[in-house]
């Protein structure tokens, strides 16, 4: 797919339909055509679409010409085979290049619905550099607002931890351990581009653009504290988890092996005058009720005597 938008002095953003100066190209899963329509008409190196479109391209900045590429990894939530929430990264690129600024990514993602909608204070589409850094900035912020949800999530699952006998939390801590993982490898990756754009000089930026490529690089860095935080917390709790889960199946088998011993003894009582033989009391009118107070009173004892032990 692909869409073109241009904004006007007032940033009034509006959509076009032809590649005009200062317009912005957003590329998603793009056609062979469509790439080969952009990277023609633009004098594009080909590659530089091409890269972003690799959901392994490692993120990088890379300068050919007047043409500058930047990729890197943005957060997105997907889920598993079971239905359990998963937060993974894919990379997206921007290419700032003479005349447009143009964004490729494999999937639509709300980081650039935002600037779609008009989201965002102060933004132009022909303000190449600082677009860029906008994005960036907003990235940094999604994956901050994705990990307050994982942090949320596990101390859902936490509430359930005690009485919990099943998978079930295991299994949603492992996908939330997962992506606490794609998080972490990603923003350490973004941070080295972050770094090498603040130390290069690929970007013509101001001094308030250059501010903002700071607070990019504050926000990616508590990210990154964010994730490593939340992954050791998640790596504590799935051992404690699974302590747990097999926890309270002893107690339960205990339970129910203390309840079998204690039924045990009216059945032997029943069994032994069952027999065909001479029993005491066999010819007392109260033989049935004589019968019933000795399984209730051997019952009885070994329930106090297991309730003493707390086996129940």
């Amino acid at each position: 797919m692909l869409e073109m938008y241009l904004s006007d002095e007032s940033g009034k953003l509006q959509e076009v339909t032809e590649i005009s100066r200062g317009c912005w190209i957003n590329m998603i899963n793009p056609a062979v055509e469509e790439i080969n329509y952009v990277a023609n008409h633009l004098n594009l190196p080909i590659d530089f679409i091409k890269d972003a479109l690799d959901d392994e391209e490692r993120s990088r900045i890379e300068k050919e010409d007047n043409d500058i590429l930047i990729i890197v990894d943005y957060p997105y939530i997907t889920h598993d085979e079971a239905g359990f929430p998963i937060y993974e990264t894919i990379p997206i690129g921007m290419i700032i290049a003479n005349n447009c600024f143009i964004t490729v990514s494999l999937k639509e993602t709300p980081i650039l619905a935002d600037f779609k909608h008009k989201k965002m204070k102060g933004f132009y589409t022909f303000k190449r550099t600082r677009f860029a850094l906008q994005i960036l900035y907003a990235i940094a912020t999604y994956y901050l607002r994705y990990l307050k949800q994982i942090n949320k999530k596990t101390d859902e699952i936490e509430k359930e931890l005690h009485q919990s006998m099943k998978n079930k939390g295991i299994y949603a801590l492992l996908a939330l351990e997962k992506s606490l993982v794609y998080f972490s490898t990603s923003l350490k990756s973004n941070k080295a581009v972050l770094e090498k754009i603040l130390r290069l000089n690929y970007l013509k930026m101001y001094e308030e653009d250059r501010d903002l490529l700071e607070d990019v690089i504050i926000e990616n860095t508590q990210a990154i504290e964010m994730a490593d935080t939340y992954s050791t917390i998640l790596n504590g709790m799935m051992d404690v988890f699974a302590s747990v889960i097999s926890n309270n199946l002893n107690i339960v088998m205990k339970f129910l092996a203390s309840i079998t011993v204690i039924l045990a003894f009216p059945t032997m009582v029943a069994s032994f005058y069952g027999m065909n033989v001479d029993l005491p009391f066999q010819d007392s009118p109260h033989a049935f009720f004589l019968i019933l107070l000795l399984a209730f009173i051997l019952s009885s004892i070994t329930a106090i005597v297991f309730w003493r032990k707390k086996f129940f």
